[in-house]
């Protein structure tokens, strides 16, 4: 069995410490095969902030993957925001990411950020021609008995939270990944944990978003998902802070 824990929202600058101390104690009891974060690693995305989302990743000993998240692409600096928007956040992947070599399982990224939309609240998703084919492009070179999971920071249809996402060409994409043979598409934004099934063409992709590890919680307490992934499938449980399980 291969057990993936799935953060998201970890929002550095506002982050829950006692959160971020019982997701370490998890990590350390239960020993996960690797950690994707899909997004949000900071508030701000400023410098200090992403130092100390990097510092607490590396700190967990496991493989990890991340995503970015609307919160990581500068806020308050519109020049870097425009010419440069995801070099501080790639300079926290570099540091800790490493490819994730699972038996059975790949994960594929997908972006869903953009530094410019038009519509007035650009933190909602959005998932470009040229991200789409990218991720198409990393799909197809997945061997055939693996199954696929694509990581991204946005839901691509809403999934019934309290928060929305209005990801524009969320559900193109949703189409386009089923019939590329992805399993599950692994998501944040919402701050809450939701597993839905979507059957699209006969093809059903399981919609999963984990919650927040930081303050700003909506309808749960903070939480993530552990996936297990065996020969006859997978699962995913939302696992809560104050709760077994």
């Amino acid at each position: 069995m291969i057990r993936l824990f799935h953060i998201s929202d970890l929002h550095f600058g506002a982050e829950d410490r006692l959160a971020l101390e019982w997701f370490e104690r998890t990590v350390a009891a239960d020993n996960p095969d690797a950690i994707i974060v899909t997004g949000d690693l900071t508030l701000r995305a400023r410098p200090r902030e992403f130092r100390a989302a990097a510092e607490w990743l590396k700190k967990l000993g496991r493989p990890i993957t991340i995503e970015p998240g609307n919160h990581d692409l500068p806020y308050f600096d519109l020049w870097a925001r425009f010419l440069a928007p995801y070099d501080r956040f790639r300079a926290v992947e570099r540091a800790i990411e490493k490819p994730l070599e699972l038996a059975g399982v790949a994960v594929v990224p997908l972006k869903s950020t953009a530094r410019f939309q038009w519509r007035f609240d650009w933190s909602k998703g959005h998932v470009g021609r040229k991200s789409l084919r990218n991720t198409l492009r990393l799909i197809a070179a997945v061997p055939r008995e693996r199954r696929i999971f694509v990581a991204t920071h946005h839901p691509l249809i809403e999934a019934g939270t309290r928060s929305s996402a209005r990801t524009h060409g969320g559900e193109h994409a949703l189409r386009v990944l089923a019939r590329a043979g992805v399993r599950a598409v692994l998501t944040g934004h919402v701050h809450d944990p939701f597993d839905v099934t979507h059957e699209i063409d006969g093809l059903p992709i399981r919609l999963i978003g984990a919650g927040t590890l930081s303050e700003r919680t909506r309808a749960s307490a903070p939480s993530f998902n552990e996936i297990r992934v065996e020969d006859g499938g997978f699962k995913s449980i939302p696992r809560r802070m104050g709760l077994c399980g």
